[in-house]
């Protein structure tokens, strides 16, 4: 169960209507997570630790992550994290 984290083309993220989608903010914080379904997100600003069983990543602006369902993780956000993000 990992977290996939990849760079998109301006075209890619264009043809995914990413733009479209809410935005979610939030402060320097730390907090325990579940994924009941799979979140799809694009980071716009900001930085964040998520530590998994598995694995510790760091996402950031520029960021395009996908959290798969099922996941426990702590995000421990570094610097205030602004995201368009999207469930499945």
């Amino acid at each position: 169960m990992k977290i996939v984290i990849k760079k998109l083309s301006d075209d890619e993220i264009k043809q995914m209507s990413i733009k479209s989608w809410p935005i979610w903010t939030k402060e320097v914080s730390a907090f325990d997570w579940y994924y009941d379904s799979q979140e799809m997100c694009l980071i716009l600003e900001g930085k964040a630790i998520i530590k998994t069983p598995f694995e510790e990543v760091e996402i950031k602006k520029g960021d395009y992550v996908v959290f798969p369902v099922g996941l426990k993780c702590v995000w421990n956000v570094t610097e205030p994290i602004r995201k368009h993000y999207n469930f499945d």
